[in-house]
C-alpha cells in the first residue's frame, strides 16, 4: 500500500507511542531518567503536531491554540525553573489535578457539543472520564494544599460519619453515570461532575502527610485512567496507550509505596492517616518521653567521619527543607578525597513523595551508583563505620522490627541501627508522622547534632578543612 499525506498523522501517533514507551521505560533507572523524561516529553510533542495535522483547524482556531500553546508553555518554564526541590510533592499533585481537569473539559465539551452523535463506547467513556477526571481533580487540589500547609485535617473527617457521606457520593455518581450511557448530556452531566469533585474531596481530605506518597502515586495513576477514557471520547489512539500505561505505572507504584509502608491501599483510603499525627515528642520537640539521649557537636562528629572507612548518609525530608544537597555533596566528595568510601541509603518513602531523595540528590549532581535503595543497602550497614541521619525519623525507626505494639511495626525500614556509629541530624526530637519515640535516639551508639541540615553539614566541611588530613587522629589522640 503507498504511502500518502493523509497517513502522516497516524505515523506520527504510532512514533509517539514507541518514544513514550522507551521514555517510560528509562524512568525505571537513575541513570536513564533525565534523558527519558526529555524523550518522553518529545513523544507528547510530536502527538500535539500530528493532531494539528489532522485537523488542520481554522485561522481563529490556531488564535486560541497559539496562545494556549503559549501560556502553557510560559506556565511550564516558570514552574519548572522557580518551584523549589521542597516543593515538588505539591507541584507533581497539581500536575496530576492539571491531568484530571484536562479529561473532564474534553469529556465535557464533547459531551455538550456532540452528545447526540455519540455512540455507547463514547458515552461510556465520557461517564468514566468525567468521574475519574473530577475525582482526580478535586483529590490532588487538596494533597497539594494539605502538603502546602494551607488545609489542615478536620476533625470531623475522622468519624465514621465520612463512609456513609463517601458511599451516598459514590452512588450519586454510578446512578448518573448509567443516564449518561443513555443520553450525554442534561442535568444527570453536572450531578455526575458536582458529585464526583465532591468525593475526590472527601476521600482525600481525610487523609494524612504520612500517606502522601501513597496518595499521590494514586493520583497519578487517576489522571492515566481519566486520559485513556478521553482517549476513547476523541478517538486518540495515542491517549488512549499513553493513559493505559500511566495508569498501570500508577498502580504499581501505588502497591510499592504501600508495601513499603507495611500499609494496605484499603487502610490508605478509608483508615485515614497512620497516625495522621503532626505532634512532637514531648510537646513541641522537647526531650520528654527520652532518658538515655546522647547529643554530640559538629566537631565531635567530624572526628569520627576523619577516622572512618566507609560513610552512608541517610537523607529525609530535613535535608530537603534544609536545602542542604549540595552542602551533603560537597562533605561527600571532600571525604571521598581522603580515601573514604560514601554511599546514600534511599527509603521508598523518604521524603514525601516516591523518588523524592532521588531527585534531590540528582540535582547535587550525587552519582547514580552511590544511591543505594533500602535492600541493597541494609545488609551492608553493619561494616559501616559510621552513619549520618539527615532530617529522617521513621523510615530509620527500629521498633518498625522489634516491637510489636508500636504502629511502625512491619514496616520496612532502614536498618541503620547495626552501624557502628549513628550521628542524627535533627533541629529537635519531634517525632516523624507516625507521632511516636524513636528508639535509635537511644541507642549507645547514636549521638544526636541539633541544628539545621545545612548549617550542620557546613560546620562538618569547615572543621574537617581546618583539621586537615590526618590531624583528626592526633587531637582525638591528645
Amino acid at each position: 500500500m503507498s504511502f500518502s499525506l493523509s497517513h502522516l498523522p497516524q505515523v506520527m501517533d504510532l512514533v509517539a507511542v514507541l518514544l513514550l514507551s522507551l521514555g517510560i521505560k528509562g524512568l525505571s533507572k537513575v541513570r536513564s531518567a533525565r534523558a527519558a523524561n526529555g524523550l518522553a516529553a518529545l513523544a507528547m510533542g510530536l502527538a500535539v503536531v500530528g493532531l494539528l495535522v489532522q485537523a488542520q483547524p481554522s485561522t481563529e482556531a490556531w488564535l486560541w491554540i497559539a496562545l494556549g500553546l503559549a501560556l502553557g508553555g510560559l506556565a511550564g518554564v516558570v514552574t519548572a525553573m522557580k518551584v523549589p526541590m521542597t516543593a515538588m510533592p505539591e507541584t507533581v499533585a497539581l500536575f496530576n489535578g492539571c491531568g484530571g481537569l484536562a479529561s473532564l473539559l474534553v469529556a465535557l465539551g464533547v459531551a455538550l457539543f456532540q452528545g447526540a452523535e455519540a455512540g455507547l463506547v463514547e458515552r461510556i467513556s465520557i461517564a468514566v472520564s468525567l468521574f475519574v477526571g473530577a475525582i482526580t481533580f478535586s483529590g490532588s487540589i487538596v494533597a497539594m494544599a494539605k502538603l502546602q500547609g494551607w488545609l489542615e485535617t478536620p476533625a470531623w473527617t475522622q468519624s465514621s460519619l465520612r463512609h456513609g457521606v463517601n458511599l451516598l457520593l459514590a452512588a450519586v455518581c454510578l446512578g448518573a453515570g448509567f443516564v449518561l450511557c443513555g443520553q450525554p448530556d442534561g442535568l444527570a452531566l453536572w450531578v455526575e461532575v458536582v458529585a464526583a469533585t465532591l468525593l475526590g474531596i472527601g476521600v482525600t481530605l481525610p487523609i494524612g502527610g504520612a500517606d502522601m506518597p501513597v496518595v499521590i502515586s494514586l493520583l497519578n495513576s487517576y489522571s492515566g485512567v481519566a486520559a485513556a477514557a478521553a482517549g476513547f471520547v476523541v478517538g486518540s489512539q495515542l491517549l488512549i496507550v499513553a493513559g493505559a500505561m500511566v495508569g498501570a505505572a500508577g498502580l504499581i507504584l501505588t502497591q510499592v509505596m504501600c508495601t513499603a509502608m507495611n500499609r494496605s491501599l484499603v487502610s490508605v483510603l478509608f483508615g485515614g492517616a497512620l497516625g495522621g499525627a503532626t505532634t512532637s515528642v514531648g510537646g513541641g520537640g522537647s526531650e520528654a518521653g527520652y532518658t538515655r539521649i546522647t547529643s554530640c557537636s559538629a566537631e565531635e562528629c567530624a572526628m569520627a567521619l576523619e577516622q572512618a572507612e566507609r560513610v552512608v548518609f541517610v537523607p529525609g525530608y530535613g535535608l530537603a527543607v534544609a536545602q542542604a544537597q549540595h552542602s551533603l555533596r560537597e562533605l561527600a566528595k571532600l571525604l571521598e578525597n581522603h580515601g573514604v568510601e560514601v554511599s546514600y541509603a534511599i527509603h521508598p518513602v523518604a521524603g514525601r513523595m516516591p523518588g523524592h531523595m532521588n531527585v534531590l540528590l540528582a540535582e547535587a549532581d550525587v552519582p547514580y551508583e552511590q544511591l543505594v535503595e533500602m535492600d541493597a543497602i541494609n545488609p551492608e550497614f553493619p561494616r559501616t563505620d559510621v552513619v549520618i541521619v539527615l532530617g529522617a525519623n521513621d523510615v530509620v525507626n527500629p521498633q518498625a522490627k522489634n516491637d510489636p505494639t508500636s504502629p511502625l511495626y512491619g514496616m520496612p525500614v532502614l536498618e541503620v541501627d547495626q552501624a557502628r556509629q549513628i550521628f542524627v541530624v535533627k533541629r529537635s526530637l519531634g517525632a516523624g508522622y507516625a507521632g511516636i519515640a524513636n528508639a535509635l535516639f537511644e541507642l549507645p551508639q547514636t549521638a544526636m547534632v541539633f541544628g539545621d541540615a545545612k548549617a550542620v553539614l557546613n560546620s562538618l566541611l569547615s572543621e574537617l578543612r581546618s583539621i586537615g588530613v590526618g590531624k583528626v587522629k592526633e587531637k582525638v589522640a591528645a
